[in-house]
């Protein structure tokens, strides 16, 4: 199948066993492109037609080749910017190595910088099956600040980190968060999200940034290791402390210099807590959607839109209210995007703040359509039937994310197992016809592998393995992938561009390390790209692919975590290092509630009036 056109191809693979997801040529062998896009796909053609001399020719040796993987809903921007600052515990299989990975880092990290493990793990991934104690983390870290995040729900800092920040015991508790505290009032090194994760990221926020130098780094690493993962492209959804354009600089450059290997479509997320509008209002008067190019551009607002519509989701604590200036606040902001037809995002958990939320949504539409917008909502883990038909009725979507990998068991724990099996129902979105897209919200709570998610999608199954649903709301590989590729694709308005191997897409794919239509189903979280092809240009390679890898990149600052571990499931661990032992101090220690209790795995505190910190 090929493209009327009198193009010479640039490159050609050939010899893989190539799902386009086009349904009108669902499988291939080989693949030409031209001018960064596909111009011809078929099984067995040489091409001879469409060749010179200077054409480039792969042989894919008979590997799975898919479209490149599009996440909808990743914080690339910042996670880019922090990246050669974070030890990552993302796929690390034992607290006993992630505190070993810990005491090496702090070891290796000068003062004044923190030791950082941001997101993107959970206890029940550990073989012990429970969190750390502080007494552990003091003991890996004397003297190095460390903090820990853990999902949205709690940080934990050693001593040192305390004294970094200024946390005493004179400090009071910020609205919405809680430092918890011993029985003489002195912090203990646990604060608490009640109900939000505001005191979290703040604290985050108070340790040493890399120089700017080392951000563009920092950020080029990190797109390197999605691109490792098979991830093409990003729609960014803005963060917490990412402003629009200071925080943007980098990324800005990076695009300027020729150095992007990801597709960026970013939303702008205000930060601005009673001045929300305004913060729109300048923007719409600074730039507008689609503004840039295929590498990154403009894709619209959100995904806070406004604080009072901050619906985040803490299963280890009751489900908040939204407040009553929810309506009147979002109300202004929306109809101020859909008269200047912005596109937009909106963070999204339980179904009774999705009701308010379209309840908004209904009314501006009377008199400012959203239909065309490619609005959508994001998450949805309990988003009613009732409501996907209120959504679908505006023209919306649902970006959905694997959170309930990372958080299932609290959910399972608070709302019980049958409430858990339509979290969120993907079945039910696709079989009413809502434009759906998959992604991993990382890297503050999931983390960034993408087959992490789609393993989740198949299996149904959490990340310590507890299996949440039944067959009917559990997605065929196919299913998963396609969500994952074109279905993303909707969400920044690039449905005819990406997604398909297809004449006339960007040519995006990639080359797996093993089959991920045949693999058992626990190999399809350990799967990854051996070959990255990003406008037909090779972004990462390995394997029998190495010679198509881009120039080696070193890590800068050399005692960045990346540089000694890498990325996801810390490769470059030495069996030496995995030697240092941690045995679990089972001091007492305080719990959420203000009890003290032992280290025990977490599942047997279920019930027990332990409400998020065991031990």
């Amino acid at each position: 199948m090929s493209l009327e056109t009198t193009q010479k191809a640039d490159l050609i693979l050939y010899n893989g066993r190539i799902s386009t997801l086009d349904p009108d040529y669902p499988e291939a062998g080989n693949i030409a492109i031209a001018g960064g896009r596909i111009i011809a796909v078929d099984e067995g053609e040489e091409y001879a037609d469409i060749t010179t001399p200077q054409t480039k020719r792969i042989d894919l040796k008979g590997r799975r080749v898919v479209p490149g993987l599009y996440d909808s809903h990743l914080h690339v921007i910042r996670g880019g910017l922090n990246y050669n600052l974070e030890l990552r515990w993302d796929g690390v299989t034992s607290l006993s190595d992630a505190l070993a990975l810990l005491k090496i880092q702090a070891d290796r990290t000068p003062a004044p910088q923190w030791v950082r493990v941001v997101g993107g793990w959970n206890e029940f991934q550990f073989k012990e099956r429970r969190l750390p104690t502080l007494d552990e983390l003091n003991a890996a870290a004397p003297d190095t600040p460390v903090f820990i995040l853990h999902l949205y729900c709690q940080a934990m800092l050693n001593r040192a980190a305390l004294k970094a920040v200024g946390y005493d015991k004179n400090t009071p508790n910020p609205p919405g968060g809680e430092i918890q505290r011993d029985k003489n009032g002195e912090p203990t090194g646990l604060l608490i999200a009640k109900p939000n994760a505001l005191i979290l990221y703040a604290t985050l926020a108070k340790g040493p940034k890399l120089p700017i130098e080392y951000q563009y780094n920092s950020t080029r690493q990190f797109m390197r290791e999605l691109n490792r993962l098979g991830l093409t492209s990003v729609c960014d959804a803005g963060g917490g402390f990412q402003n629009y354009p200071d925080d943007y600089e980098v990324i800005t450059e990076l695009h300027k210099r020729g150095e992007l290997t990801l597709r960026i479509a970013y939303n702008l997320f205000t930060q601005n807590k009673g001045g929300e509008k305004g913060d729109f209002e300048r923007w719409i008067g600074m730039t507008k959607p689609d503004t840039g190019d295929d590498y990154y551009r403009v894709n619209g607002a959100g995904e806070m839109l406004v604080f009072s519509a901050a619906d985040f989701e803490d299963f280890l604590e009751p489900r908040p209210d939204l407040p009553a200036t929810l309506e009147t606040e979002l109300k202004d902001v929306v109809t101020l995007l859909a008269e200047n037809r912005w596109p937009f995002r909106l963070h999204a958990t339980y179904d009774e703040s999705i009701t308010r939320f379209l309840n908004v949504f209904e009314e501006v539409n009377r008199h400012a359509p959203l239909e065309g917008l490619h609005w959508f909502l994001d998450h949805c883990e309990t988003i009613s039937d009732r409501n996907i038909e209120r959504l679908k009725a505006l023209g919306g979507g649902i970006a959905i994310q694997h959170r309930m990998a990372f958080q299932g068991e609290y959910f399972v724990d608070r709302y019980g197992k049958a409430a858990a099996e339509r979290t969120p129902p993907v079945r039910r979105m696709l079989e009413m016809g809502v434009p759906v897209g998959a992604g991993t919200d990382a890297t503050r709570v999931a983390n960034y592998n993408p087959w992490n998610s789609l393993y989740w999608l198949v299996s149904g199954k959490t990340v310590g393995g507890l299996s949440l649903y039944t067959e009917k709301n559990r997605l065929s590989r196919k299913e998963a992938l396609e969500l994952y590729t074109h279905g993303s694709a909707w969400f920044s308005r690039d449905e005819e561009k990406k997604g398909v191997l297809k004449p006339g897409q960007l040519a995006d794919l990639i080359v797996l390390s093993d089959d991920y239509f045949q693999v058992p189903e626990e190999e399809i979280k350990g799967l990854h790209s051996v070959l990255t092809i990003l406008g037909g240009k090779p972004v990462y390679a390995e394997a029998e692919f190495k010679e198509h890898s881009p120039p080696d990149l070193p890590v800068t600052p050399d005692w960045s975590p990346v540089a000694k571990f890498g990325g996801y499931g810390a490769p470059g661990f030495t069996k030496a290092e995995r030697s240092i032992s941690f045995a679990p101090h089972i001091a007492p220690v305080m719990n959420r509630s203000g009890s003290t209790i032992q280290a025990t795995p977490l599942p047997q505190l279920w019930g027990s009036g332990c409400d998020c910190y065991a031990f």
